[in-house]
């Protein structure tokens, strides 16, 4: 057996996570192997996921992390990008308690916001030009959104201010969070359905214009220019758009 062999047939021993002895391999080494590629994982974990583990505790994080790593190897060069089906994981794991899962969204959705691409806000000097009836508007790259369906959002809010979190409650109806990254700082916001429907909308590409006319509410025009031209405001304010494009 070559070397290339055996290197192969211990990472495959390694990852299948079975305490069976691996031929050729003492098994004190072998061990010893096994327990820090399940403990650096489930550190990684640890480390994403903050707020989940400390809704959970110690125990109970662990175990659900042990039960991850067992299914799901790494498939990156790098950990920053384990754990990306913890989500689903969680969700399986507590199907009764949702505000599991949706804490750990806001958690791997606010370090991919952290870890992802540069991109400035476009400056509200900018705008003087535009011509608001074709305008389509381009967006950061880290901006993303959610929709959730308990109290997660304030539970995640209160544990990153070290504060007593809430009990977990279901809303009375779904929200939607929305998720991008302020100069170097990851942020979040519960918004509500009218700014949910147009941000769908414009960043699939729809124009000021086809905003206005496409969440006119009772025939209206004028009121739906009016509540566009406030989520606009509240987007730049929050700095989730980079340009402006004219088609």
């Amino acid at each position: 057996m070559s070397l290339l062999d055996t290197q192969r047939g211990f990472r495959d021993h390694i990852l299948a996570g079975t305490d069976a002895p691996l031929p050729g391999a003492p098994e004190r080494g072998l061990a010893v192997y096994r327990h820090a590629y399940r403990a650096q994982l489930v550190a990684s974990l640890r480390d994403t996921f903050e707020k989940t583990w400390a809704w959970l505790g110690d125990e109970a994080f662990d175990k659900a992390a042990r039960h991850h790593v067992e299914a799901h190897a790494p498939k990156s060069w790098t950990l920053n990008e384990y754990g990306a089906d913890f989500v689903q994981t969680l969700r399986a794991l507590y199907p009764d308690d949702a505000e599991v899962a949706e804490l750990a969204w806001l958690d791997w959705s606010l370090r991919r916001a952290f870890d992802g691409p540069d991109a400035d806000a476009i400056k509200p000097e900018a705008l003087a030009e535009v011509d608001w009836d074709r305008a389509v508007l381009i967006f950061v790259p880290t901006l993303t959104m959610g929709e959730i369906v308990t109290n997660s959002a304030a539970i995640w809010g209160a544990l990153a201010e070290e504060k007593a979190p809430p009990a977990a409650q279901r809303l009375a109806a779904p929200a939607t969070v929305r998720i991008w990254r302020s100069g170097l700082t990851p942020k979040y916001r519960t918004i509500e359905n009218f700014e949910q429907r147009a941000l769908i909308l414009a960043m699939a590409g729809s124009s000021f214009a086809d905003l206005c006319s496409l969440l006119v509410e009772g025939g209206d025009i004028n009121k739906a220019a009016h509540d566009v031209g406030a989520v606009l405001a509240g987007w730049l304010q929050d700095g989730l758009i980079r340009a402006v494009r004219t088609p």
